[in-house]
């Protein structure tokens, strides 16, 4: 997978992306990133991104020049066109199910906004705008190294155990189960007598209800769309979830 990122801050990307499994998946071939700076996509002496708005207002706008130029001329860089993520508040909702979608993507390009963000127009170029939550950043960088992070992930070959990506918060749409390291009671808190007893079978069945437990208890707005048999969904009803 190649990913790109447009951005008045290039360097920010650096330190994260080089660390970790963001580097090992690039070492490994599995990723190729590459941070550009919106700036050199300017004509004037002072590198100008932004501009007053129309009607008044607090802030600065992102111009549209620079990121219509940009975009074009990083996408015709490859032979392959690039998948174009903005990101917005009136963004669709960036969850497991978009990271694993956009796993299978060959080629991204994030373009990260900044100060009061940017001229409408330039959302016509986006394939798809997103939002990571319902809050305020001062740019999109953070927004695309989550985005990149919970993608990459996902990739084959990244995670050191290809079965990972698949036992752990939201798959199936429900949380992760609890779970414990040594030593087996640790101020008086003891662990599971289930897990120490060698049964796999046992700890599988116990892993599977304690993840329906768990999400219930914290997340029940994620049950309804859950991946639960009718028996499974039988026993939450009794139980009154």
């Amino acid at each position: 997978m190649r990913i790109e990122t447009l951005s008045v801050f290039p360097d920010v990307f650096a330190s994260y992306l080089g660390a970790s499994m963001m580097g090992r998946a690039q070492t490994k071939g599995l990723l190729d990133f590459e941070a550009y700076d919106l700036r050199d996509w300017t004509h004037d002496r002072h590198r100008t991104v932004d501009d007053a708005p129309f009607g008044g207002g607090q802030g600065m706008l992102m111009k549209p020049a620079p990121i219509f130029e940009a975009v074009r001329d990083i996408s015709a860089r490859h032979e392959l066109r690039p998948h174009v993520i903005f990101f917005s508040p009136v963004g669709a909702r960036f969850d497991e199910a978009a990271a694993r979608r956009l796993s299978h993507e060959d080629r991204i390009l994030f373009v990260c906004g900044r100060y009061e963000g940017m001229d409408e127009r330039c959302y016509d170029l986006a394939d798809e705008t997103l939002s990571i939550g319902d809050y305020v950043l001062t740019g999109g960088e953070l927004a695309a190294m989550v985005v990149t992070d919970a993608v990459v992930r996902l990739i084959p070959g990244v995670l050191g155990d290809e079965m990972s990506a698949e036992d752990e918060s939201f798959a199936g749409g429900l949380l992760e189960y609890a779970q414990y390291t040594r030593p087996a009671v640790y101020e008086g808190r003891a662990v599971p007598d289930v897990l120490l007893s060698g049964d796999h079978a046992a700890v599988d069945a116990w892993r599977r209800r304690n993840q329906i437990e768990r999400t219930a208890l914290w997340r029940p707005d994620l049950l309804e769309g859950a991946d639960l048999t009718p028996e499974e969904r039988a026993w939450l009803a009794e139980r009154g979830d």
